[in-house]
Order: structure tokens, then C-alpha cells, then sequence
């Protein structure tokens, strides 16, 4: 008896792509809800970076959660949220959009999947368009966090980052919402061809070693990128901070905070912070990870009505 059975019916049915616009949203989204779980250890990685040890004692990241939860309480580990949220929805919607886009065209026009060097190439791309759109409440950011451990009269007092955005360019100038955006930009570069490049190789890595698409493929390969962003990027970000904090022009650019500060406090003070930033940046990885291909996977299956989950990079 012939087979009667539709070819068709077997098909795997074509998948819909997620839009751009809401390629960048998720990213934004997931940066955001990250950040609400780490932002206390940004808040002393800041105090720490801001503070010059140079024949004195170093506070360890223990002393510094001490100090600010005496003096403030819960809030002051929490100083500057709003700064942080507003970051992050402009440097991850950036970054993460524009990564995603690009890995999008790249699979469609040159290979299935990208090659180390290409991830490199768009995580470079992606993390220096986000660090130049992210920079004003970066600045708001530094400053919000920092303010604590100023005598009150030198103490800015931003409400929220609104308000410091405006104040900023009312007592300063429009220019100084860029302050630092070279290192910045800079630091954002090295993050993302970091971060973006070694998640997407170690998901293939362990893919490749039977780890299937799924909550623990994304958190392996996040915690690994987390760890490899930390040591790479670590000067970068005490220089970023340096200049954005500075009131009296202490320092000319990235290259004179780098110097000095190996000059005046040690080499390894550029990595001053590095267990808060570590613990910052390494569960914020995973969680923006995690959250991203979460986003995504539901959109993609309740949203769109794909059969398929598939990857949010």
C-alpha cells in the first residue's frame, strides 16, 4: 500500500526570528536584573578603587562593607541603584543588542557559528558603542557611590541619577557627562571581546563536551568568561573610576592613572578591589547570562510560537 503520510507534515516548521529592537531590550533587561542582585559589591569595589592607600593601611572588601553598612546601613550598600539601572539600560541594551545583531549576521552570512577571532571582533564593536551610550550615568554611578566616604561638606548629594545628570551638567558642563569616556570606552572594549568572546567559545566548548542548551550550559560557560573578564579588565576599570571621581584634575588620562598609581601605591594596586569587582562582575555575568537566554527562549517559544528554544548568543 503506498504511503499515504504528507511529507510535509514531518518539516520541521521554520523558526521566526526575534526582532532586533527586541534584541536590545532583552539585553537591556537582563543587565538591569542583574544588577539589582550585585549592586553592594560595586558600591565597595567603587569605595576601594577611589581610595589612595599610599604608605597607609589597605581596607580589606570586609572593612569597606563594614564601614558603609555602620555609617549608612542597608541603603549605603545600594548607593547610586538608580545610576546603576540606568546603566544598564543604556550600556547593556547597547552591547548585548548590538552583539546579539551581529552574531545574527554573521551566522546568516558567513558561518553557522563565529569564529574566536570574529566574537573577539564584535565583542569589541558591541562593548565600545555600549560604553560610549553608557558613560553619562557611569559617571552619575562613580560619583553617587563614592560620595560616602567625602566629608559631608564636600559631599555631593545627588537624589538619584536624574538629578545628578543634571546637576552635573548645571554646576560643570555637558562635557563632563563624558568624563573618562576614553577609558571607559576602553575598559568596555576589553570587557565585551572578553566576556562576549569566551561565553560564546566556552558554550560551544562544553557543548561540544555533552553539555546540552539549558541553565546549566549557560551558567558553566558565564562563570568562566566572568573569571577571564575580571583579570583582564580590572586596570581598566581603577583608572575609569579614578578619573571620573577626580575633582581637581589629579590625573591627565588612562596611561597617567596607570603610572601613577603603580608609582605611588604598587603595581598590584591596580587590581585594588578585585575580589568585590570578581564578585560583582562574575555572578553579574552569569546572572546577565542567564537571564538574557532566559528572556530570549521565552520570547522566542510563548511569543513568537517557535517549536524550538534556542540560544540567546
Amino acid at each position: 500500500m503506498a504511503d499515504t503520510k504528507d511529507p510535509k507534515a514531518s518539516a520541521p516548521r521554520p523558526q521566526k526570528p526575534i526582532p532586533n529592537a527586541m534584541k536590545f531590550t532583552l539585553g537591556g533587561l537582563a543587565g538591569m536584573c542583574a544588577t539589582c542582585f550585585v549592586q553592594p559589591f560595586d558600591v565597595i569595589k567603587t569605595r576601594m578603587q577611589v581610595s589612595s592607600s599610599s604608605g597607609g593601611q589597605k581596607d580589606s572588601s570586609l572593612q569597606v562593607a563594614s564601614s558603609i553598612f555602620k555609617d549608612q546601613g542597608i541603603p549605603g550598600l545600594y548607593k547610586g541603584l538608580s545610576a546603576g539601572l540606568l546603566r544598564q539600560a543604556t550600556y547593556s541594551t547597547a552591547r548585548l543588542g548590538m552583539y546579539s545583531y551581529l552574531n545574527g549576521l554573521y551566522s546568516a552570512h558567513v558561518a553557522p557559528k563565529p569564529t574566536v577571532l570574529a566574537s573577539m571582533g564584535m565583542g569589541v564593536i558591541a562593548g565600545s558603542i555600549g560604553a560610549f551610550v553608557g558613560t553619562p550615568a557611569e559617571v552619575a554611578l562613580i560619583r553617587m557611590q563614592a560620595d560616602g566616604r567625602l566629608p559631608p561638606a564636600e559631599r555631593r548629594n545627588y537624589k538619584n541619577v536624574f538629578n545628578a545628570l543634571i546637576r552635573i551638567v548645571k554646576e560643570e558642563n555637558v562635557m563632563a557627562l563624558y568624563r573618562g569616556c576614553i577609558p571607559t570606552t576602553a575598559r568596555g572594549a576589553v570587557v565585551n571581546m572578553t566576556q562576549l568572546a569566551s561565553y560564546s567559545q566556552f558554550k560551544l566548548l562544553f557543548n561540544s563536551l555533552g553539555l546540552k542548551e539549558g541553565i546549566p550550559l549557560h551558567i558553566s560557560a558565564s562563570m568562566m568568561s566572568g573569571f577571564l573578564t575580571t583579570l583582564a579588565s580590572m586596570p581598566l576599570d581603577m583608572a575609569k573610576t579614578r578619573i571620573q571621581n577626580m575633582k581637581n584634575n589629579e590625573y591627565s588620562g588612562t596611561l597617567d592613572v596607570l603610572m601613577k598609581v603603580a608609582k605611588q601605591e604598587g603595581v598590584l594596586s591596580l587590581w585594588k578591589g578585585m575580589l568585590p569587582y570578581f564578585f560583582r562582575l562574575g555572578p553579574h555575568t552569569v546572572l546577565t547570562f542567564v537571564f538574557l537566554e532566559q528572556f530570549t527562549q521565552f520570547y522566542s517559544v510563548h511569543i513568537l510560537g517557535n517549536d524550538s528554544k534556542g540560544s540567546g548568543i
